[in-house]
């Protein structure tokens, strides 16, 4: 299994949240519903303990690695971009949702843009809180730390008609909970509201917080395609959690995904496509990938100048890693490999590779 991480599946995301009460009531850790499963921040003991058969096809996680020649000054600008809890070699998300960043030492100069970079999602009073600086780029939100790595810091707004929410790109909201009972009877009422309307609602619980979010885009009408006005649903779960007393935390939401930049947009993205066992967007001209369980974050590709030959063939200082468990290891070197990467280099448990473009990505397995 991948560290600390076990995967039922379920039928339906109310009978998903039902399977979380159960888990949550026996081993209070941490637990993410989706509408096909829930994942459980915990080890097989839970499933001992339940009966239940975990599925380590539903189990992977992404973290991004930066090298860098100033470890601690590119951690202290990204701990505040993030709002991120200080690890032994980087970062991780206090609440276990978004990306863990790996920031480990380099003497290698590489002078120009990464072809990589971060989109980090705040409400608005968290990004001017984070102060990273005066913002550049086309839409005044890029910073960049002290190694030159890019971050849009992107402010978000309430939702209009549903104030607990926010959104830009997801719809995002946070409520403070005083008990595991409370927990359980907003995300049970979410789940029933989000089945009514038939929306595939994402819900997190950790210790005394309920995370609803939408997904990306989703709360558009264009991208889930329903005939459903989601700022009516959000306003509902708004009006079950003050029946339950529980109050929205405006400052928590946050959303992040990772840009790649590509001279051939199509090969590289097929490569990530096929080695993340990810799904593409189904709206026209999109080129985002995410994971079809909504666990890990959304890739975005843009295109490259081809002709620009140098940026093209200096190194990345940011690439990704991701931990699958060992019975999926050697079939997503396979695919890697089929979807025209490249084996950099291998050891035990752990290949290094490179998509077409030579943006790298490292497999690691975990028992």
């Amino acid at each position: 299994m991948v560290p600390g991480m076990t995967w039922f599946d379920a039928p339906s995301l109310i009978e998903g949240t039902e399977l979380a009460v159960r888990i949550l009531r026996s081993a209070g850790t941490p637990i993410d519903i989706r509408p096909t499963g829930v994942r459980v921040h915990a080890g097989t003991t839970v499933s001992q303990d339940l009966g239940l058969t975990p599925d380590d096809l539903g189990l992977q996680q992404l973290s991004v690695v930066f090298e860098s020649p100033d470890p601690p000054a590119v951690r202290g600008f990204w701990q505040r971009v993030l709002d991120y809890t200080p690890t032994e070699d980087g970062l991780s998300d206090p609440l276990r949702r978004d990306p863990t960043i790996h920031i480990r030492p380099s003497t290698e100069p590489r002078p120009l843009r990464n072809r990589i970079h971060l989109d980090v999602v705040r409400p608005a009073a968290a990004v001017a809180q984070a102060s990273p600086g005066e913002p550049s780029g086309p839409y005044g939100v890029c910073h960049t730390d002290p190694d030159g790595n890019e971050v849009d810091l992107v402010p978000a707004e309430p939702l209009a008609g549903a104030p607990d929410w926010h959104t830009a790109f997801s719809a995002m909201a946070c409520y403070r909970t005083s008990s595991p009972a409370q927990q359980c009877a907003l995300a049970t009422a979410a789940a029933a509201l989000a089945t009514e309307a038939g929306f595939p609602l994402l819900i997190d619980l950790r210790p005394g917080l309920v995370i609803l979010d939408s997904g990306k885009d989703m709360w558009e009408p264009h991208a889930h395609g329903l005939d459903l006005d989601f700022a009516t649903l959000a306003a509902a779960i708004s009006a079950a959690a003050r029946g339950l007393g529980v109050a929205a935390d405006p400052g928590m939401p946050r959303f992040t995904q990772l840009f790649l930049d590509a001279a051939d947009v199509p090969a590289v993205r097929a490569f990530w496509l096929t080695t993340l066992n990810y799904a593409p967007d189904r709206r026209t001209g999109l080129t985002d990938i995410h994971d079809p369980r909504h666990l890990n974050p959304v890739l975005v590709f843009q295109p490259l100048d081809a002709s620009d030959t140098p940026r093209r063939n200096q190194r990345n200082r940011i690439h990704l890693e991701l931990t699958v468990p060992t019975t999926q290891a050697q079939s997503r070197v396979a695919k890697a490999i089929a979807a025209n990467g490249h084996l950099l280099d291998q050891s035990e448990s752990r290949w290094h590779l490179a998509d077409p473009e030579g943006n790298e990505l490292v497999i690691t397995e975990h028992s």
